[in-house]
């Protein structure tokens, strides 16, 4: 199976545009917690082994990798849209907001993005492209999916804590059984998304 390179990135060090971040988000789709974002510039003379999209990766495998990017890379930054943020502007918008966030946030400035998908975000801090499946194709890309997921998730165990009804340690957020149960017996928390189904009714 192919996996992801760094071929984009050292062709563009090559004709001078460095550095160059990777952009990816993690968690539009669940009821629950923020939506996060993640940006990483990597070191092309130091490429963490084994990354790959996210989505297709075990817990345990994630976890790791996200502490050799962590350790390996030159820059690397979350940033996140709280639920209150998306019920107010749409998810997609609560997106590009995180993602904003992530790239201001990084200890380099980048020169070029590369972000996974379609719809790339206005007023980023540089130019930029997307790439559709960029999570399984572009290593930068890969990388951000990888830190995106783990902070998230991470997060939506914290918040466990906080609201344990919910089980979001188990399910982070998504729509799953046993949530759409706790959400009957206990109604939404602060964490919930009021404008996605079932809180909103057309």
């Amino acid at each position: 199976m192919d996996r992801p390179d760094f071929r984009l990135e050292r062709r563009l060090l090559k004709r001078g545009v460095w550095p160059v971040a990777g952009v990816d988000e993690a968690g539009r789709g669940p009821l629950a917690g923020p939506v996060a974002a993640a940006a990483v510039i990597l070191d092309p003379q130091n490429l963490p082994r084994g990354l790959n999209d996210s989505k297709l990766l075990t817990p345990d495998a994630r976890e790791k990798l996200f502490e050799a990017i962590m350790a390996r890379a030159l820059a690397v930054a979350v940033g996140f849209a709280t639920a209150a943020e998306i019920d107010a502007i749409n998810i997609r918008q609560a997106t590009f907001i995180a993602m904003r966030r992530a790239l201001a946030a990084l200890a380099e400035s980048p020169a070029y993005v590369l972000v996974d998908g379609n719809d790339l975000p206005e007023s980023l801090c540089c130019s930029g492209e997307t790439i559709v499946k960029g999570d399984g194709a572009i290593l930068s890309i890969a990388a951000a999916s990888i830190v995106a997921k783990v902070a998230r998730d991470r997060l939506m165990r914290r918040l466990c804590a906080v609201h344990p009804a919910y089980g979001f340690s188990r399910h982070v957020g998504y729509a799953t059984e046993a949530h759409l149960a706790a959400i009957e017996a206990h109604g939404p928390c602060p964490y919930h998304r009021l404008s996605f189904s079932p809180f909103r009714r057309v």
